[in-house]
């Protein structure tokens, strides 16, 4: 298929914006918000602790669909409890491994994981020096205690007041590019 795909930047000729048509200009541009860019720099998305041993960088918060996104950092080895998912959830490693005590595979940096509503699980790092990882979460995170006793429920409210209560403590102002 002639036109997909990469080029090089002589083969483009030159880098352009392409008009493209569109017969509902007016409506998108009237509805439809620009994609968001969240950099590295902590001042655009705080590490906030999650737990003594964990943080969470908060990337995306998305209302209508109780969806968040976020980079779990489990800073040495150690464990985040027992918990079932009531949505999907899609993860790429980035640094380290990480494992589910219930599962056989280990989950390095590049690998991608999907987990599916329902089952419990266990998330733990063998790594002295800890790992990091990308989710993209989508429903409710139902944590449990060491005798399968319900503790916390997690959602995109949770998430949100993590960090906005972290922030407002710390003095860090809002990043309203978190919010889809």
């Amino acid at each position: 298929m002639a036109g997909l795909g990469a080029k090089t930047a002589a083969e483009a000729g030159a880098f352009k914006i392409v008009s493209v048509p569109e017969a509902h200009k007016q409506i998108i541009d009237q509805y439809v918000r620009e994609g968001t860019y969240i950099g590295q720099s902590e001042e655009e998305s705080p590490w906030v602790p999650f737990g003594d041993n964990a943080a969470i960088r908060h990337l995306a918060f998305d209302v209508r669909n109780n969806v968040y996104a976020n980079v779990l950092w489990i800073k040495s080895a150690g464990v985040i409890g027992t918990h079932k998912h009531r949505g999907m959830v899609w993860a790429i490693g980035l640094e380290g491994t990480f494992r589910y005590l219930e599962y056989d595979w280990v989950c390095g940096p590049g690998d991608f994981i999907t987990e599916f509503p329902g089952h419990a699980h266990t998330l733990v790092t063998d790594e002295p020096d800890g790992m990091k990882a990308f989710f993209w979460m989508q429903g409710a995170n139902e944590f449990y205690d060491d005798e399968g006793n319900h503790v916390e429920t997690l959602d995109v409210w949770w998430f949100i007041n993590h960090y906005e209560s972290y922030c407002k403590e710390q003095g860090i102002p809002i990043n309203r590019q978190l919010y889809l």
